[in-house]
């Protein structure tokens, strides 16, 4: 039976043996065409299935023992029923009542005594301040001293009556009542133990949690022992007391199994929490104790697990099943505890931020990473696989279905690994290529042009990526990709002509993009009349914020003309008008004394790409001469030393007597006649 549990769960895994089974030559079946494996895995696992569901035979051995049981105890209860008289269940009951009352009285009794010891005790100076000792006579005293005492009173007691069914039920239930308080106390006791400094809230969450259901733990076990006794089974039955102990036994299993699930949490910190010094100074034991914290609750579930398959009727192979149960628990403690060790070890180390992290290192550390831990998940499934008495490998090897799952799988799982380490590899590349260098101020800032370029060209490669990776995915499960691949063909061709704009925007965003024309961050105008700063560039359209802050999107295709002015450098051109009065040497010493003092101005000056170039008279009209001077400046720089020249020189010519601004005056009409 244990068997047929075990090719439930991991039916593809045991097919190899229901296929690889030969039938003798007198059931030998009638010859039939050897079924091809083909259509990818999803064809190789349903092949699988239907073989393994028309040649599992899951027999009725177990529902025909627990029905020939159940009936036997009927006819022992009958049988029961018949033998005594009403005389007798009088005399039966009040047997049964006299233990009862017995073991109530003097467990009463004895707990009142303890209770009573225990507060004097308490009371003491030298307990008062040792909380842990109080607590432990608190438990001991009134509970775990009357549990052991009681039971030998009963016993005493029972040797005044006649063996009967009312003395082995007394007996039994006061056994089971003793062992259930006993080991509810002792285990209190030893929780005890643990309430001091940080661990006193998960000790008090898992006393409020434990006492009943240790109780009715320890009850229903010892319970269950009891009526296996050849003494009480003698007097009751053997069917009764055995479906009885069965029944006793999985709800016993059952309550501890939720009750583990309780205390996962509490208990882990117990385990783990333990004082600063400890941890600084043994990590590895902190490490160790932090996985175990994490896993302490597996061993003891798959144990329940074990214990509730044999109470249903493993049978002879109970034995074995809990040794496979054993080493299934050191396997699993094992695997977690290295997959942790490897986490520990290959983590990524915290650096100085100023210095610069290699990348490609980090890189080959987590592909070894990841690979260590696949090597690890299959040698845990083959290890698995070998405990309970299967291999992977063979089956992989030596099955065509296991051939067929076996390659349809590490086809999957290179095309995953390969697409994984291209994204991998490209998107570090990209983001070290944005990335500015750090620790160097003078080095080399990545150019608008790579900033632009390169996020659109991250977007596309993971785009083709997945969908590469989709398609040949796809074709590895047996799925016929011919007709998406065409369909998508005859949409793709169908989205061209229908939207040859579209297609114009994108060639011609493509071309801007390729040539360096726009960049984000440069100030354009368009021959469209938009102008502002370029915020986003996609692969249709290019987004403008304007001087009012408003946002401007214009497709590529409209664009026939830009104006970049953020490339490189820029001047800063000024031209400024005299009277004919004025002397124009001095008018020259003072533009160059204003483009002197902004040259030394520490705010200004790193707009500047050079000297002031001073050009001279320009020009003369009615209103008087013109004089011309540059700047070169960097990009965006010339806004802010043109209107600093404009307010100086306003200023030095509004201080000098022989030098004026031209001003133009309108000449009055005069009437016609006049």
């Amino acid at each position: 039976m244990l068997r047929a549990f075990f090719t439930l769960l991991f039916s593809c895994l045991l097919s190899t043996h229901l296929l690889a089974a030969e039938p003798t030559p007198a059931d030998e079946p009638p010859a039939e065409p050897a079924a091809v494996l083909q259509g990818g895995l999803l064809g190789a696992l349903a092949d699988g299935l239907d073989s393994a569901a028309q040649e599992l035979d899951l027999d009725a051995h177990l529902v025909d023992a627990w029905r020939l049981r159940t009936d036997r105890a009927a006819k022992e209860v009958e049988r029961l029923v018949d033998k005594h008289s009403a005389t007798d269940s009088l005399h039966l009951a009040g047997n049964f009542l006299l233990l009862t009352v017995t073991w109530v009285a003097s467990f009463a009794l004895l707990t009142s005594l303890g209770r009573w010891a225990a507060r004097r005790a308490c009371a003491s100076a030298w307990l008062r301040p040792r909380k842990r000792a109080s607590s432990l006579l608190g438990y001991l005293l009134p509970y775990t001293l009357p549990a052991l005492a009681s039971l030998p009173l009963t016993l005493y007691a029972s040797r005044f009556l006649d063996p009967s069914v009312a003395r082995a039920l007394g007996l039994s239930l006061a056994y089971a009542t003793s062992s259930g308080l006993f080991s509810t106390s002792i285990i209190l006791c030893l929780i005890t133990l643990f309430d001091a400094g940080h661990k006193r809230p998960a000790v008090a969450l898992i006393k409020r949690l434990t006492p009943r259901p240790l109780f009715l733990i320890g009850f229903l076990a010892a319970w269950s022992d009891a009526l296996t006794s050849p003494q009480i089974a003698r007097q009751l039955g053997g069917n009764i007391t055995a479906s009885i102990a069965v029944l006793t036994g999985l709800a016993a299993t059952f309550i501890f199994a939720s009750l583990v699930i309780r205390l996962r949490r509490p208990v882990a910190h117990l385990i783990r929490n333990r004082s600063y010094k400890d941890r600084v100074q043994h990590r590895a034991v902190q490490e160790t104790l932090r996985i175990f914290s994490a896993v302490w609750y597996l061993p003891i579930l798959l144990m329940i697990l074990v214990s509730a398959i044999h109470l249903v009727g493993a049978g002879e192979e109970s034995q074995k099943a809990l040794q496979n149960a054993l080493l299934t628990t050191v396997l699993l403690v094992s695997t977690v505890f290295l997959s942790t060790l490897l986490q520990h070890l290959l983590a990524p180390r915290e650096t100085d931020p100023a210095q610069r992290v290699r990348p490609y290192k980090e890189l080959l550390r987590s592909l070894v990473h990841a690979l260590l831990r696949i090597a690890m998940a299959i040698t845990f499934i083959e290890l698995l696989g070998r405990i309970w008495g299967f291999s992977v490998i063979d089956f992989a090897l030596s099955n065509s279905l296991g051939q067929a799952i076996s390659n349809s799988l590490s086809s999957i799982g290179l095309i995953l690994l390969v697409t994984w380490l291209l994204w991998v590899v490209l998107d570090t590349a990209i983001q070290e290529a944005l990335k500015p260098p750090v620790g160097r101020s003078k080095a080399r800032q990545p150019s608008t042009r790579v900033r632009t370029i390169l996020p659109m060209l991250r977007n596309a490669i993971k785009v083709i990526l997945i969908v590469i990776c989709t398609i040949t995915t796809m074709a590895n499960l047996g799925i016929n990709v011919a007709p998406l691949l065409a369909g998508a063909g005859v949409i793709g061709l169908a989205i061209g002509f229908g939207s040859q704009q579209l297609v114009q925007d994108v060639i011609t965003g493509l071309f801007i993009l390729i040539e360096d024309t726009i960049s984000i961050g440069d100030w354009v105008v368009l021959d469209s009349g938009h102008a502002g700063s370029v915020e986003s560039l996609t692969i249709r359209t290019l987004r403008l914020r304007d001087g009012k802050g408003f946002v401007h999107s214009v497709p590529f295709g409209q664009i026939k003309a830009v104006t970049n002015q953020s490339r490189q450098f820029a001047y800063a051109f000024f031209s400024v008008q005299f009277t004919y009065d004025s002397d124009v040497d001095q008018a020259l010493g003072l533009i160059h004394e204003v483009g002197q003092s902004i040259s030394e101005d520490p705010l200004l000056r790193i707009n500047l790409q050079g000297p002031l170039q001073v050009f001279g008279v320009d020009r003369m009209d009615l209103n008087g001469f013109v004089l011309t001077a540059q700047f070169r400046t960097i990009s965006g720089g010339q806004y802010a030393v043109s209107r600093a020249f404009n307010e100086r020189l306003k200023k030095r010519v509004d201080q000098a007597e022989k030098v004026s601004f031209a001003q133009v005056y309108p000449l009055p009409v005069q009437a016609l006649g006049a």
